[in-house]
């Protein structure tokens, strides 16, 4: 039975710290919709989660099952434990109103960069926190001639992540807002999370 369980509506945030030996379950209720996350050390919150680490020490771009997410020192924050999609993004970052400006041509109120930097507001953090970020349950192919762009994939509802914490860790993340390009299906939903 789960300790701690919310709905996180669709382009709204979340934030909560995941005990070591803890997991946190992130499910995609109605499919296909993308979950910004970043996470840190809790007990030195300046230890943020490092892509380049992650990417280096497994040998891959992609993140599923049996990757752990290690911060800049080399800790292991997370390990992913169950995954029914069998591979998430790395690559992309988060959408912000600049970049969907420049990439679309649109003006934004929304975006998952607001979201974070909302978020680590309440946890007594800025921006310079906000680093390159895992994308749940979004697919970004990175082709041979190093080309790379967001697929338009159906993903089943309750399609869901499980991740072990391996330290006490602050999980962020942003239900993603985006509604121009296919990472949402142009229509952001709500996910659940679950701590137990």
């Amino acid at each position: 039975m789960g300790i701690y369980e919310t709905e996180v509506a669709a382009k709204t945030s979340w934030s909560g710290v995941v005990k070591e030996g803890q997991r946190l379950k992130i499910t995609d209720l109605e499919g296909q919709q993308a979950v910004d996350f970043l996470c840190y050390n809790n007990v030195d919150r300046s230890d943020r989660y490092s892509a380049t680490n992650t990417v280096k020490v497994q040998g891959n771009v992609y993140i599923g099952l049996g990757s752990v997410l290690y911060s800049d020192s080399g800790t292991q924050l997370l390990e992913v434990v169950e995954d029914t999609i069998g591979r998430h993004d790395t690559v992309y970052g988060c959408c912000s109103n600049p970049n969907n400006k420049l990439r679309y041509g649109v003006e934004t109120t929304e975006s998952c960069y607001d979201n974070f930097q909302a978020e680590l507001i309440k946890n007594g953090m800025g921006k310079e926190a906000i680093v390159p970020n895992i994308n749940w349950f979004m697919s970004v192919p990175v082709l041979e001639d190093g080309s790379a762009g967001v697929d338009n994939v159906t993903l089943k509802p309750n399609s869901y992540v499980t991740l072990l914490a391996k330290k006490d860790t602050l999980a962020v993340l942003s239900n993603c807002p985006q509604m121009h390009n296919p990472c949402n299906g142009y229509n952001p939903t709500p996910v659940r999370v679950e701590i137990f």
